[in-house]
């Protein structure tokens, strides 16, 4: 009979899939930071791949306090995100929108980033290892912050990436099929 997989199992297995996520954006970044045009996005992307080389070298001491090898394992949400902003950089490059659409990766990024530093912080607090729940913490912190600053710059990207005034309004907008009007 297989042995039966317990909470410390999932933290180990959700630890390595971050750890695969957390160098994975890292690369992401510094492509995206290449590509942004807008400078201070640019400048974000930058800030947080050297921020985001520091949670590699957290999740390390994370391993190491648990006792296991710091291993990878492929991380398949991470993999796809990254694999539709490489689609939106080529299918928008160049367009006014373009910007608008690499913060836009960035913060599914971050999202996927709060929603698993927060179940490994959690799970840690759990599991006895309070060293490893506030360096997660830290982590959190940090994905949390830059999602807000990714939210600030994203309103002016995406102002500045809509039609002007000398674009045509669009018509009204599309009535609604099979209802009726109240």
């Amino acid at each position: 009979m297989a042995k039966q997989k317990t909470l410390h199992d999932a933290f180990y297995e959700t630890l390595k899939d971050v750890y695969y996520a957390e160098k994975q954006s890292v690369k992401a970044l510094k492509k995206s930071a290449k590509a942004a045009e807008h400078g201070e996005l640019a400048q974000a992307f930058e800030t947080h791949a050297e921020e985001s080389a520091q949670q590699v070298e957290r999740l390390t001491q994370v391993f190491e306090i648990i006792g296991k090898p710091a291993r990878a394992k492929t991380c398949e949400a991470m993999q796809g995100i990254v694999s539709e902003m490489e689609e939106d950089l080529e299918d928008f490059e160049g367009s006014p929108a373009a910007d608008a659409v690499l913060a836009a990766c960035a913060q599914a990024v971050e999202h996927y980033e709060i929603a698993r530093y927060g179940t490994l912080k959690t799970w840690a607090s759990q599991l006895g290892y309070a060293d490893a729940a506030k360096l997660l913490d830290e982590t959190l912190q940090e994905e949390k912050k830059t999602d807000a600053l990714l939210s600030k710059i994203a309103t002016s990207i995406n102002t500045a990436g809509t039609p002007g005034d000398d674009a045509e309004p669009p018509a009204e907008p599309p009535k609604a099929k099979g209802k009726k009007a109240a």
